[in-house]
């Protein structure tokens, strides 16, 4: 494993005992997650940093840069920990009654805004082409095995793939910023230089992810790139007070149970989520034209909101909901030849509505 982080960036580092939530059948490791915290003048925030050895999240299903542990502006809070406890033999995630709350498996036990790339077919790069045993990549992961037991041989995001390489990661932080960069080369023709600076604007209550992916390999680089914005609006269950918004007329591919419901531009809900209840469904009605990557999160109980706009076209869009978090998905394409970049961003505006 190979990790490395400037002498400048060890002195603003810190190292986390928030996480006493862990089964005790995790590495007490894990119970020392490296952090850094951000300021801009309006936004606080905290960020999880990637280590194979003591890192928050160590899944092999999310991208290991970005994942922000705590996110709080005008007394409101938008990140932070969606899950009571994490446990490594669950696939997902399940609800704990005797915690009144939801236990993590080692793929999804993540906080947001965290993002996932997948290879055609909701693969990953090289994992079709891989026999049992070779290795594939994960971007934002490393470089995984191809297991040698799976019966039907199909990539599964949940299954806690071995890590054969991590890759060299460099983390470098600033005031109001944090930079990643992580280089995977592999011997099948896969290899690319990954980076993501999560920076809030000084002065201004806001925050962009800006990304770069170089194909460093001799095979092209086709993914689906989705951000799982785990948000959590001042901790309060997403109910009636809770809209969601959108620019465009959009359809539900799916009811939601009595839930919540798709009208016109937003999603409304019916009722207060509880226990284990799921307000989830695909979103259609977008263009093809980055102007309708603009998704608007509002509590008007708290006054919080949060609008993200992104510089991406919409591939797909997917709505995830529990009693602890209100997460909408927005997927993109990216296709990056060998020798070649490609380059992505994302606006986060926090306001507040009252």
């Amino acid at each position: 494993m190979r990790i490395f982080y400037p002498p400048f960036v060890l002195s603003v580092f810190g190292f986390s005992t928030l996480w006493p939530l862990l089964s005790q059948r995790e590495p007490p490791a894990q119970l020392s997650a490296p952090f850094a915290d951000i300021f801009n003048g309006q936004i606080r925030a905290r960020l999880w940093l990637p280590d194979p050895e003591k890192g928050f999240y160590r899944g092999t299903r999310f991208d290991w840069s970005g994942s922000i542990a705590s996110l709080e502006y005008k007394g409101h809070t938008y990140f932070g920990q969606w899950f009571v406890r994490f446990d490594p033999t669950i696939r997902d995630v399940s609800w704990d009654a005797n915690h009144n709350g939801y236990v993590a498996g080692k793929a999804s036990a993540d906080v947001g805004p965290v993002e996932e790339f997948t290879g055609p077919g909701n693969s990953a790069p090289g994992y079709d082409e891989a026999r049992p045993g070779e290795t594939f990549i994960k971007i934002g992961v490393g470089v995984l095995r191809k297991p040698l037991d799976r019966k039907d041989g199909k990539y599964d995001r949940f299954f806690p793939y071995e890590i054969v390489d991590p890759g060299k990661w460099i983390v470098r932080t600033a005031p109001n910023q944090v930079e990643f960069a992580q280089t995977i080369v592999t011997n099948n023709g896969y290899a690319y230089e990954y980076h993501k600076t999560v920076r809030l604007i000084s002065g201004s209550p806001d925050m962009v992810l800006e990304h770069t992916l170089k194909n460093t390999g001799s095979k092209t680089l086709d993914s689906s790139l989705y951000d799982h914005n785990f948000f959590i609006l001042d901790h309060q269950p997403p109910g009636p007070s809770l809209h969601v918004l959108f620019p465009f007329e959009a359809t539900a591919t799916r009811e939601m149970l009595g839930l919540a419901q798709v009208s016109g531009h937003e999603i409304r809900y019916i009722k207060v989520l509880s226990a284990n209840e799921r307000a989830a469904t695909g979103i259609t009605g977008f263009g093809n034209s980055a102007k309708d990557y603009d998704i608007a999160v509002e509590n008007r109980n708290t006054g919080a909101g949060v609008r993200i706009t992104g510089d991406q076209p919409l591939q797909r869009l997917m709505y995830w909901s529990v009693v602890s978090v209100a997460a909408p998905e927005p997927f993109i394409q990216i296709h990056v030849e060998p020798g070649k970049e490609f380059h992505w961003s994302y606006h986060y505006h926090f306001y507040t509505l009252h």
